[in-house]
């Protein structure tokens, strides 16, 4: 936890969340007005499926035992019905749910990808840098210390007493 709140970046964050916020709005464009449309007009289907089973109980009252048994399979059917419609708007709502937070992880995961990219070629450029300034400092330093006789004497001399012999 600590990690992600050291390499917070504001500019990803903020990229992230119009991201997500156009991800939502196309989901909204697109995908919850059909949604809704069907659910509507299903619910119609079901209200006059209500209305017709109402009219049938009004006339079924003054009709023998079968004719209640019938209203009482009306009752189940539309019972099925608004049961099965609203089956049908949860698993889309669901659906949609879980599409956009597909989406929403596939966009991370592309940006973590992204950043761990740039990441490494910033490494591998600071390296190659010190490398260069290394060489440069080591080359710079020998000219100074072999640029005088008296100095590269010397320097031989203390190297050749650095060398231990075995």
């Amino acid at each position: 936890m600590e990690k992600l709140v050291n390499e917070f970046s504001a500019g990803l964050f903020f990229w992230q969340i119009i991201l997500f916020a156009l991800l939502l709005w196309l989901l909204h464009k697109f995908a919850w007005k059909p949604i809704l449309k069907a659910v509507e007009q299903r619910e119609e289907g079901i209200r006059s499926a209500l209305a017709a089973a109402e009219e049938a109980k009004k006339e079924m009252q003054n009709v023998t035992a079968d004719s209640e048994k019938l209203l009482q399979e009306a009752r189940a059917e539309r019972e099925a019905m608004l049961k099965e419609a609203r089956d049908i708007k949860d698993k889309m709502v669901a659906d949609a749910k879980s599409q956009a937070q597909a989406e929403g992880e596939k966009i991370i995961a592309q940006a973590q990808q992204s950043i761990e990219g740039e990441k490494k070629a910033a490494i591998a450029d600071i390296k190659a840098q010190v490398a260069e300034l290394s060489v440069e400092i080591a080359e710079k330093v020998l000219r100074e210390q072999l640029s005088n006789k008296d100095k590269q004497l010397k320097l031989v001399d203390q190297l050749v007493g650095d060398i231990k012999l075995r």
